[in-house]
């Protein structure tokens, strides 16, 4: 089943609703996955920012912000229930996820990138938009998915969306067949899958193919020939969003366009909230066919 919600932002002028039009969208498609849901915020920034996650939070959260504070200074930390952001300079990315694992073996990286934070975890989408203020978040543009969960447990790791590379993410309806030929592919490559879920696996795929030299656009139509099974892909990169639907498009979708934005979810009543949405053009992805925006 599961939901996806996706809204890229062509134009400044619903930057500060992005959240809150976003929760909204999400929480209209709780009934195709109530298990779990998440979202990922794209923002301008200068610098670097990781999201991580713990299930102790509480305990946690006040250790690593000491720890930044003399290990890493000139670093910041927003606290979200159990996410928290830490905000850099533009290198912090090169040192600062070995540097966690070794002193917070127990935290889980969600997210890094300069643009890019994602927020996830189990419960009604409902719920999760207000444990982050996910309301009150602005951008230029995000991806989210609410889950109902099939091949694996119902957990903060099993939930959509997945980053497997700095400012990448994927959100992801139906299944893939292939995925665990694709985990060993993909090891060798030395791009790394850390859940059970297959949905990561294709973002990881993403990724490596984008690490090789491929845009978004490009790596969607490699996964074409490569990822077996019925999908339908919603993915985000620091300055571009994607839609891709498996050759038989099983999965339903709608896209919306207007002069401010692009809009995306799995029903149409994801979208009715939207301003302009009475005028918009409104169509279904075709089958095995590529759409790609870019700030």
């Amino acid at each position: 089943m599961c939901g996806i919600v996706g809204l890229f932002l062509k134009t400044d002028t619903l930057q500060p609703q992005l959240g809150d039009l976003m929760s909204d969208m999400l929480i209209t498609m709780t009934d195709r996955g109530p298990d779990s849901a998440g979202l990922a915020v794209y923002s301008d920034s200068a610098g670097y920012k990781l999201t991580v996650q713990s299930d102790a939070a509480d305990d946690v959260f006040p250790a690593l912000d000491e720890w930044l504070a003399v290990n890493v200074p000139g670093t910041t930390m927003r606290h979200l229930s159990t996410h928290a952001v830490i905000s850099g300079p533009a290198d912090l990315g090169l040192t600062l996820p070995a540097a966690l694992a070794d002193a917070f073996p127990q935290l889980r990286i969600m997210s890094g990138g300069a643009a890019m934070e994602v927020f996830k975890e189990v419960g009604l989408p409902r719920d999760v938009a207000a444990r982050f203020n996910l309301r009150d978040m602005a951008g230029t543009h995000g991806i989210g998915h609410t889950r109902m969960a099939t091949e694996s447990a119902v957990t903060t790791d099993g939930a959509h969306p997945f980053s497997t590379g700095d400012d990448q993410c994927l959100v992801h309806n139906g299944s893939l067949s292939n995925h665990n030929a694709l985990r060993r592919k993909l090891a060798r490559q030395n791009v790394t899958v850390s859940s059970q879920n297959d949905s990561e696996v294709a973002a990881a795929y993403l990724t490596w193919k984008m690490r090789e030299g491929a845009n978004l656009g490009e790596a969607l139509e490699m996964g074409l020939k490569d990822l077996d099974g019925f999908y339908t892909f919603v993915v985000g990169t620091k300055n571009g969003f994607g839609v891709l639907r498996d050759p038989i498009a099983c999965k339903p979708a709608v896209l919306a366009e207007t002069d401010d934005y692009v809009a995306f979810g799995s029903e149409y009543r994801a979208l009715v909230g939207l301003p302009g949405i009475d005028t918009a053009r409104v169509w279904e992805p075709e089958p095995a066919t590529v759409y790609f925006w870019e700030r």
